[in-house]
């Protein structure tokens, strides 16, 4: 192949050419094309801005319900040290009785 040739006899030339016709078609519609590209990237920001809002909510949601649960799972815990607590108190009610008595029972 001739280092130069001639723009009748080039074999390159008809595969440049294809390419220049390709390039400026895509050149044209490149406006078009941008702005879909940005459209949209602009509505996925506004979803996923819509989406973290949600989320947040969500969030506070959940932990509003965490805290029920978390009460609700302390009152049985509550009651029976309660409860406990009333039969320690009434034990040492019986002690001090007994011993006000004259401690019956051991005479």
């Amino acid at each position: 192949m001739p280092e130069i040739c001639s723009p009748n006899d080039c074999p390159v030339s008809v595969r440049v050419e294809a390419l220049e016709r390709e390039f400026d078609r895509y050149r044209g519609n490149s406006t078009d094309t941008h702005r879909q590209m940005f459209d949209r990237i602009g509505a996925l920001e506004q979803s996923g801005s819509a989406l973290r809002t949600k989320l947040d909510g969500m969030d506070e949601k959940l932990d509003a319900l965490t805290e029920t649960a978390n009460a609700l799972a302390e009152k049985p815990a509550k009651r029976w040290d309660g409860l406990v607590d009333k039969l320690i108190y009434a034990f040492a009610l019986a002690v001090v009785a007994w011993v006000a008595a004259g401690m019956p029972g051991l005479k």
